[in-house]
């Protein structure tokens, strides 16, 4: 489950900055309904990381309750923060 995979997937765009607002809801709509259903770590994982990015992904503690996968949400954040940090400006 990439990146692109996901976006087609709940938002049927690559790219988020082309997708309407409307997209951008129901998308998310679709998303955390299929998040809160999945049972396979992986795939929520992925889920979970995409909502992050995307701004809108549930409190770590809601959405692993196992402490493993919630280091590795917290790492994932930490890394995007440190690649963040490192992009220029403007």
């Amino acid at each position: 489950m990439d990146f692109d995979d996901q976006m087609r997937r709940y938002f049927g765009v690559t790219d988020p900055a082309s997708a309407t607002p409307e997209a951008m809801a129901a998308g998310m709509e679709r998303l955390s309904v299929e998040f809160g259903l999945e049972t396979d770590p992986g795939r929520r994982f992925a889920m979970w990381a995409l909502m992050h990015i995307l701004g809108n992904a549930p409190d770590l503690d809601v959405a692993f309750p196992d402490p493993g996968e919630r280091d590795a949400a917290r790492n994932f954040m930490d890394m995007l923060d440190q690649i963040a940090s490192g992009l220029p400006q403007g």
